[in-house]
């Protein structure tokens, strides 16, 4: 457990991230600022999801300057749950915290989070106010939270917020077999049944500047209704 204002023994930070030149480079910068200030050792790993612009290449070149960055790329597009999991897999330090890579989140909440993490396994965000389109907004805050509390009992309030910091030990856990939107579910529904200890707490979400969000599509969302069935399906051979 940490003591109150006590920097992290080591932190992993992980973003996936799908064509995002415009982001990659201010979004590593200050994510490697912010490991500075909460933890004694770190690693900044962007997971590069098969993008088709410069993303991988300005990685690349600031892991040649900085040893603490590091780059995972998937040779085509897997999709945000195979890029969590990749993450996830990559991350080799005690404390766990990941991202988006588009700046829809900021750094400065984690100092919060941190000092949550003395009481609770896992701390995760909430969004205070979804900056995003009216049709991600609705599937996530309507459809997608009756779909995991009726499949799962899940009652988080943001399930895929993407502000979660959890220990090295929650992560080993737990195996994920599902690589779609549903994969961040999996991962909480899971780390519930084991019992661990979840503190939610608001987190700012800001409006995407660049880029293009490629979420939320129908193809996506019957993607994870599929997974959905056989998680589902699975949890329940288990019990």
């Amino acid at each position: 457990m940490l003591k109150k204002q006590e920097k992290l023994s080591s932190l992993s930070i992980f973003m996936p991230a799908y064509n995002e030149a415009e982001n990659i480079a201010t979004v590593v910068n200050e994510a490697a600022v912010a490991a500075r200030q909460v933890a004694r050792q770190y690693e900044i790993i962007v997971v590069n999801d098969g993008s088709r612009d410069n993303t991988a290449k300005i990685v690349s070149s600031l892991a040649k300057k900085d040893a603490h960055i590091r780059l995972i790329s998937h040779t085509e597009n897997k999709g945000y749950g195979a890029a969590v999991k990749s993450g996830m897999k990559g991350a080799k330090y005690d404390w766990i915290f990941f991202t988006d890579s588009d700046r829809q989140f900021r750094f400065d909440e984690l100092p919060k989070f941190i000092a949550a993490a003395d009481s609770a396994d896992l701390v995760i965000g909430y969004r205070k106010k979804r900056m995003d389109p009216f049709h991600r907004v609705f599937v996530a805050q309507v459809l997608l939270k009756v779909w995991d509390y009726v499949l799962f009992g899940l009652t988080v309030r943001d399930v895929d917020c993407a502000y979660k910091l959890f220990t090295r030990k929650v992560r080993d856990s737990i195996t994920l077999q599902t690589e779609s939107a549903i994969t961040v579910t999996e991962f909480l529904v899971k780390a519930t049944a084991r019992g661990y200890r979840i503190k939610q707490l608001p987190v700012r979400h800001y409006a995407r500047q660049f880029g293009a969000q490629t979420g939320g599509n129908w193809r996506v969302i019957a993607r994870a209704a599929r997974e959905s069935f056989r998680l589902y399906k699975e949890l329940h051979k288990s019990t």
